[in-house]
Formats: C-alpha cells, sequence, structure tokens
C-alpha cells in the first residue's frame, strides 16, 4: 500500500515538474513559485510521514537491544 503511495506521489510531483519547466520555458514565474510552494509541501509531508516511520521502528529496536544486555534478537 505504501509503494502504491509512493507512486502517486511520484505521479503528481512528475506532472508539476512538467508543467514547471513549461512555465520557465514560457517565462510565467507566477504560476512557477506557487509550483515550487506546492511541491515543497508535499515533500515536507513526504519527510514527515518517513520520519513518523522510522521513529518508532528505532525506538522499539532499541529497546529490544536494551532489554536483551545489547544482544540483538
Amino acid at each position: 500500500m505504501l509503494i502504491q503511495q509512493v507512486q502517486l506521489v511520484r505521479v503528481v510531483l512528475g506532472a508539476r515538474i512538467a508543467r514547471l519547466a513549461e512555465a520557465r520555458r514560457s517565462r510565467d514565474v507566477g504560476a512557477s513559485a506557487i509550483e515550487l510552494a506546492i511541491i515543497t509541501a508535499i515533500l515536507v509531508g513526504l519527510a514527515a510521514l518517513v520520519l513518523g516511520i522510522i521513529i518508532p521502528i528505532v525506538t522499539n529496536r532499541s529497546t529490544e537491544i536494551q532489554t536483551n544486555n545489547g544482544k540483538i534478537p
């Protein structure tokens, strides 16, 4: 399911980047600034999602190592 979500985000970002490239070619600066803001917001959201997935994994693994006196289960 996560792979499908990542693929969807890649498609959306690809479309936005293509529009950004077109806007730069046509010198439409206003549209590119808005699209850059949207892309940045999406990337920040993805970073938060990845962080939200990684932190519990690392925390659980750290607890397992501490309770096993340093032995990795």
